[in-house]
């Protein structure tokens, strides 16, 4: 008797429905990311809640080494603090797989010639911001994030 292995995507929708979950979007059901200004970033993260902002690009190793990370932080954190996310020097087609490969649920917004990190400075990606919820950028972290500076961040924002 021969036995039939499941593999691909077929294997990975028996787990997902196993687990009660929902597929990751496909990259076509992603929108295409909105550009963004240093300005409209400030707006954004003077709305009263602490945000964690992060620049990232699809063809950057050690972004894609961090999107689980900060994934999982917006699930476990997203009532108390606002993820961002900011692609730079990409493609929209490659940004928006990026977001459904990884299934970020967060807004993630188009910085094609990287105005936010050259504002708020740090060179190269990822780049991580933390901002207290009146705006004011309190810490930057240059390269990967690992779970316990990200998670020190977010201490640092909620006052813990």
């Amino acid at each position: 008797m021969r036995r039939r292995l499941v593999t691909g995507a077929a294997a990975i929708a028996l787990v997902v429905a196993a687990c009660g979950g929902s597929p990751a979007p496909s990259p076509g059901s992603v929108a295409p990311l909105p550009p963004i200004t240093p300005t409209e970033l400030s707006t954004l993260v003077s709305n009263g809640t602490p945000s964690v902002v992060n620049v990232w690009a699809s063809w950057c190793g050690p972004c894609r080494s961090e999107a689980p990370l900060l994934a999982a932080a917006s699930g476990r954190f997203g009532g108390q603090v606002q993820f961002i996310g900011i692609d730079v020097q990409d493609q929209q087609e490659a940004a928006q797989s990026f977001i459904a490969e990884f299934g970020l649920t967060y807004p993630n917004y188009f910085d094609p010639a990287r105005s936010i990190p050259n504002t708020l400075g740090g060179i190269g990606v990822p780049i991580t911001y933390f901002f207290s919820g009146d705006g004011v950028l309190k810490k930057t972290h240059i390269g990967i994030i690992d779970e316990q500076t990200l998670a020190l961040g977010i201490d640092e924002l909620l006052g813990r």
